[in-house]
């Protein structure tokens, strides 16, 4: 037998390697910010139940990531953290018929820092005087400050909080200025909260009048169709929804 000359063998390795990787695919998923620490679990049990594939994660707030999309960013997957930044992104023609769905659900909260002195106890609260300082992501682009805007003007605070209000470019912005203590309060979801338990502290649970449900769907003209609708797939399989339900999450 004789011996394999250099370039043959060079050769053969890369045609192993082509083959090895064939089925590997890179799948780009953008999430709202809320969905970070959840959905950093979730690609990861993904792809060790998905040999080769690779979950490329892009997270901002939900109507960012609509923009980013329709400017033709490569993306398979899309989570947004209310339906009207889905709707936008269904206006524009951006989903793929008939994936989306909503896949977990959320709750409003009103935290403050947790060395606060100013003994807010209820949503009212935001009216007094000590409060001087509330951060909201920005109703014009961000779901939770719509969903906070919601719930003030139906409780008739809205004329109190606006001139105290400081407006986050996403939830997860919001919640850092309240745990540094840049501000006396702020709107955030339950889950950010909680990842912040040390710093901060939740004064009230704020009931919304629309349910806070996260729908995702497929991107039509993402590059990775199949590979996007396994994805979402995953995400409502019983071991994604426990990885949600662990941060908090709950049922849709």
């Amino acid at each position: 037998m004789t011996a394999a000359t250099p370039s043959k063998l060079i050769f053969g390795l890369l045609l192993g390697a082509c083959a090895a990787g064939a089925g590997a695919t890179d799948i780009t998923v953008s999430a709202a910010a809320s969905l970070t620490n959840a959905f950093k679990d979730i690609a990861l049990a993904y792809e060790k139940d998905h040999a080769g594939d690779k979950v490329l994660l892009n997270f901002a707030a939900s109507d960012a990531l609509v923009a980013q999309i329709a400017k033709g960013a490569p993306v398979d997957v899309f989570a947004s953290a209310d339906q009207e930044a889905m709707d936008k992104a269904d206006s524009l023609k951006l989903l793929q018929a008939g994936t989306r769905t909503n896949f977990v659900s959320n709750s409003v909260v009103l935290i403050v820092p947790a060395d606060s002195a100013l003994g807010l106890t209820r949503l009212a609260d935001v009216q007094k005087a000590g409060v001087k300082r509330i951060t909201l992501g920005n109703p014009a682009s961000v779901p939770i400050g719509r969903y906070a805007r919601q719930t003030l003007e139906q409780a008739k605070l809205w004329a109190a909080v606006e001139p105290k209000a400081i407006y986050g470019t996403s939830v997860r912005q919001s919640l850092d200025y309240v745990a540094r203590g840049e501000v006396d309060a702020g709107f955030v979801y339950a889950t950010d909260a909680a990842i912040q338990k040390d710093k901060v502290k939740v004064v009230v649970t704020v009931p919304t009048e629309t349910p806070v449900l996260y729908p995702i769907a497929v991107i039509g003209a993402g590059p990775q169709h199949e590979a996007g609708r396994q994805f979402l797939a995953y995400v409502m399989t019983p071991a994604a929804q426990a990885i949600l339900a662990r941060y908090g999450f709950g049922r849709p």
